[in-house]
């Protein structure tokens, strides 16, 4: 079944375990994006507030690092608390040893795909990893607005793997969380459409009821195909 995974981007810090408490109800993991400044054009959290989240829910963590030095990085991210890492291919110097890394310290491995990369691009990773997120805006900032050319990928990733947990990421809102999970995704990632809401609980709600109609990966947390 479909899942959603709310992305805490958006999220109010000030009052973050607030925020956590009012969505966790309708939540089956957590988005936590990791931006440098440098592979985009933004700067958000470090593995302190993975750390910080662990300790304040039970909920599993999508770690997605949107950063230029993966290889060197992401062990600081898996000891705060992630259960799977993502990352974006063009950062590694040898992405199938890292994803290998990942499912070797139990770390659910994953990949995630901008809207200018060819799901073909990618298909030599899939055996070595359990994820993929399909970015439905450009990484960098929240509220962007969705990129219907996304939808065609999570099909296609479904037909190669039927076992992927295909994550949909970027502009995902009750308006168009539907056509996601049809076209493949099983879980919903939302970051302004629940906490830049009036009633972030309301949509969450919303949105994982609609994630429930579909989503054939499973959620899965382990290490995947990678050896």
């Amino acid at each position: 079944m479909g899942t959603l995974a709310p992305s805490i981007i958006s999220a109010d810090f000030r009052e973050l375990r607030t925020q956590l408490e009012l969505v966790a109800p309708y939540a089956a993991r957590w988005h936590v994006d990791v931006m440098d400044g440098h592979y985009v054009p933004n700067l958000t959290i470090g593995p302190m507030i993975v750390e910080a989240i662990r300790e304040s829910s039970k909920l599993p963590q999508d770690v997605h690092l949107m950063i230029t030095n993966p290889d060197d990085t992401w062990e600081w991210y898996a000891k705060a608390g992630a259960s799977r890492i993502a990352f974006h291919p063009s950062t590694s110097q040898d992405p199938a040893k890292l994803l290998k890394a990942f499912a070797d310290a139990g770390i659910g491995p994953g990949i995630a795909i901008n809207p200018d990369v060819s799901v073909d691009e990618c298909k030599p990773l899939l055996e070595f990893v359990n994820h993929v997120i399909v970015m439905s805006v450009y990484p960098g900032f929240s509220g962007q607005k969705f990129i219907p050319d996304a939808l065609p990928k999570l099909t296609q990733l479904r037909e190669m793997d039927d076992g992927l947990d295909l994550i949909i990421d970027g502009g995902v809102s009750p308006r168009n969380a539907a056509e996601c999970v049809e076209a493949g995704a099983s879980v919903l990632v939302s970051a302004s459409a629940i906490f830049g809401s009036d009633n972030p609980s309301a949509v969450a709600e919303e949105l994982a009821t609609i994630g429930k109609g579909g989503g054939r990966g499973g959620g899965r947390d382990g290490p995947g195909r990678a050896s």
